[in-house]
């Protein structure tokens, strides 16, 4: 058996007049995401973690935002033809964990569905897939409700 950990980093700006796409759920919000896709920083960061796991480079490599061909893109789009070079290079998803740093919306009744999201794209059982937001008590740009953080971590095994 060979495994490999992949870890994703994506962060996008908070605006008034946007929405708020996370886990490819929509979220009631005063602000949303700005961004050349949708914005959905939580599937981005999904996205580079399997992207790096299979030494694949990275979303922006893949899906660069200069392309109008993903202008508004919807994100579950990215993650399932990401997960089809991962598989197509001969490995499958073993488990995700991934965190979400937001001071608002809360996002804790939205969560399961994210987790349900992101399996069902993935075509991999739920509980493969844990989905986790915290604040940053007041600080830093999440804090100051300017921006949207999320860090992911993949494992990944070779098939066959």
């Amino acid at each position: 058996m060979s495994y490999r950990i992949g870890l994703g980093y994506d962060v996008h700006q908070l605006a008034v007049g946007e929405t708020l796409w996370l886990g490819g759920i929509l979220i009631p919000h005063d602000k949303g995401l700005v961004a050349h896709s949708d914005g959905d920083v939580l599937l981005h960061a999904i996205c580079d973690a399997l992207l790096g796991a299979a030494k694949l480079r990275d979303i922006g490599y893949h899906f660069p935002d200069t392309s109008s061909e993903f202008k508004n893109i919807d994100s579950k789009v990215l993650l399932a033809e990401t997960y089809r070079l991962v598989t197509e290079k001969g490995f499958m998803l073993v488990n995700l964990d991934a965190t979400i740093s937001a001071q608002r919306p809360k996002l804790k009744d939205f969560i399961p569905g994210m987790e349900e999201t992101i399996a069902q794209v993935l075509k991999v059982d739920v509980d493969a897939i844990n989905i986790k937001a915290t604040t940053t008590e007041n600080l830093g740009f999440e804090g100051r409700e300017e921006g949207i953080s999320v860090q992911a971590v993949v494992l990944i095994e070779r098939i066959g």
